[in-house]
């Protein structure tokens, strides 16, 4: 197949003397407009508006090269996440691609998987392509970095990072009063990964919020994530772990939806049904919460929203548009859905008590499912 040509390479380059000539226009007043400094202040909007029609007009394309060497500028910003394919960062670092093509900014992203010594090389080698500034998502920061920084679910005070939070006591209260409106008082708990940077926020916010409300939070129905999965399978094992110790409990408030798709399967294999014998919670809202079966009641976190303002707050602190902030905490919302209804009745508590044996001893092949599953999410 043909692919027809738009441009001829014998074509002569259209330069900014180029726009000059056809403008009768000085080099300074266009350079001014196409890249929109403040000196195009002075200039007539009507004017700017005959520059950048002509420049449209002609396919004028910058030279980036020569612009950051006059400027002694890059335009590049590095992006530093936990991982590529969880729902979660890839939302995030979609937020971040959409706001910087709009202000023509390049970024490279780093993969460190929570390892302190490629996270340290990989900021130097950034630093080394002329980054001029990092945004992190899950991501641990302990010490000043070089350049101006914006932490995504940065919970530590470090100079020079701007922490991007969501408000975590906001979200466990919004779960835990939906739950007790629900009638549920025996409610089970899924801990994040130690290695990522909400969890211990989140598990202090949920202690904080239960004692206020007194929820009582009972040692068996708390489990806490060993793996670092980006498909259900990081819940499934777990909520076979709640199942086995044989404590009553109606509801689980997980960690994230991928952990909290992994129980409802863990659950079903069980003999239960969602929400009637246990009712389902999950965070962050991710694509697949709402394909999940029942759909998943759910924290939002505005994820690609946060991308975008962890963008700007990074661009504008480059340039030099506003103060420094510490910290950017976002409201979450609670998404309720199909995963959580009332509490159920003493017969059902009953009957889930006799069906606990069935996960302990069986699983395997559901356990597969769930592999191969999420191979296909990740795909």
């Amino acid at each position: 197949m043909s692919v027809k040509r738009t441009t001829d390479r014998n074509e002569p380059k259209v330069t900014l003397q180029t726009l000059a000539k056809r403008l009768n226009l000085a080099l300074g007043t266009i350079s001014a407009a196409l890249n929109d400094s403040p000196a195009a202040r002075a200039i007539p909007e009507h004017t700017k508006q005959r520059i950048l029609d002509v420049a449209r007009e002609l396919n004028y394309q910058p030279n980036y090269f020569a612009r950051s060497l006059r400027l002694q500028r890059t335009y590049t910003i590095g992006v530093i996440a936990e991982q590529i394919g969880d729902p979660y960062g890839a939302m995030v670092i979609s937020g971040i691609e959409e706001h910087l093509r709009d202000s023509e900014y390049f970024f490279l992203t780093v993969i460190h998987r929570h390892d302190p010594r490629i996270l340290q090389n990989y900021s130097r080698m950034l630093v080394t392509r002329g980054v001029e500034g990092f945004i992190t998502v899950d991501t641990s920061i302990t010490e000043k970095p070089s350049r101006p920084t914006v932490a995504v679910a940065g919970h530590t005070s470090v100079p020079g990072v701007t922490n991007l939070i969501l408000d975590q006591r906001l979200a466990a209260r919004l779960v835990l009063t939906h739950l007790l409106k629900l009638g549920h008082r025996d409610i089970a708990f899924m801990k994040g990964p130690t290695n990522s940077s909400d969890s211990a926020t989140r598990w202090a916010a949920i202690r904080a919020v239960s004692h206020e409300l007194g929820v009582r939070i009972q040692p068996k129905l708390v489990v806490q994530i060993e793996q670092d999965l980006t498909t259900p399978q990081l819940g499934y094992p777990f909520a076979k772990e709640l199942l086995a110790r044989q404590q009553r409990f109606t509801a689980l408030f997980a960690y994230n939806d991928l952990s909290a798709i992994g129980a409802v399967w863990a659950f079903r294999e069980a003999g239960l049904c969602v929400p009637q014998d246990i009712s389902i919670v999950g965070f962050d809202d991710v694509p697949l919460a709402v394909f999940s079966n029942p759909e998943l009641t759910t924290i939002r976190q505005p994820l690609q929203r946060m991308g975008q303002i962890a963008a700007k707050t990074l661009i504008d602190q480059i340039e030099e548009k506003a103060k420094f902030q510490p910290e950017i905490v976002i409201e979450p919302e609670l998404i309720v859905r199909a995963s959580t209804g009332p509490a159920p009745s003493l017969l059902s508590r009953g009957t889930q008590r006799s069906l606990v044996p069935a996960v302990v001893n069986g699983g395997k092949s559901t356990a597969r499912r769930l592999a191969n599953s999420g191979r296909r999410h990740d795909a």
